[in-house]
């Protein structure tokens, strides 16, 4: 390929401009194409696909970074997408990543991520879209060493097949440095528990953080992102935004 006909590809993430991940995913999609990456100015993490409304957005260009450029916004992840598409690209992008993550994004996490609130974003556009996630919040060089053979191959392959419409993927690899692989999977079925830590500020009024642990309900399910995780995979997990489900609502009259 000549530069003149490089593919654009948009990057973005929810832990900031920042983070070691996105940088290492700006550094294997720059070997595929020219690339964009728009990203918050500081950590989202479970924003979802929350917009800014109301406030001021101002993108700020920082030095390139590998040949990628590199801008932050005062806003959400979603909003990095949509300002990206409307402001900052100069042609449509052919492919929209988001990552690497730090931390996991499986089972129901991909409706709180703001990852994946990119990547969804992404594909409500109609653009091919990926978020990747690397299962832990503090990730080493090992680790990210061995997120990138898999995330360049995979990223190729979407290049170059597409995905299907309305179709986005979810990309968990495992941490340790030691990857055999990726597996198909679902999202594993399961629930938030002891979600919140309680705290008295010096007055002995309560407080609350946020924590909780994910409950596996299907521990003995062998085809789910948890399950491939634990074998050392990592899991794709095909994400559909907009539901066309039209099967019938058992004892629900509609007139």
């Amino acid at each position: 390929m000549t530069d003149s006909i490089r593919p654009l590809i948009l990057i973005s993430n929810d832990d900031g401009i920042t983070a070691e991940g996105i940088h290492v995913l700006a550094r294997v999609a720059s070997q595929l194409g020219d690339v964009v990456v728009v990203a918050p100015d500081g950590p989202r993490s479970g924003g979802s696909s929350a917009l800014t409304w109301g406030t001021i957005l101002r993108p700020e260009r920082h030095a390139d970074y590998c040949g990628a450029e590199m801008w932050s916004l005062n806003g959400t992840p979603v909003d990095c997408i949509k300002l990206a598409l409307h402001a900052i690209c100069n042609r449509r992008p052919s492919l929209v990543l988001a990552g690497i993550n730090h931390g996991a994004n499986t089972g129901n996490s991909v409706i709180y991520s703001g990852t994946m609130g990119a990547t969804i974003e992404g594909c409500i556009a109609g653009i091919p879209s990926i978020g990747y996630s690397l299962i832990t919040h503090n990730p080493t060089v090992d680790d990210f060493a061995a997120c990138e053979p898999l995330i360049d191959s995979l990223t190729r392959q979407v290049m170059a097949a597409g995905l299907p419409e309305g179709v986005c993927l979810n990309v968990n690899i495992p941490a340790g440095g030691n990857v055999k692989g990726c597996r198909r999977a679902r999202a594993c079925h399961g629930e938030w528990v002891n979600e919140y830590d309680e705290y008295a500020d010096p007055l002995g009024k309560p407080f609350y953080m946020l924590t909780g642990k994910y409950h596996n309900l299907e521990p003995e399910a062998t085809d789910t992102d948890l399950y491939w995780n634990e074998q050392g995979y990592a899991s794709v997990v095909a994400v559909v935004p907009d539901s066309d489900y039209l099967a019938p609502l058992p004892g629900i009259t509609l007139e």
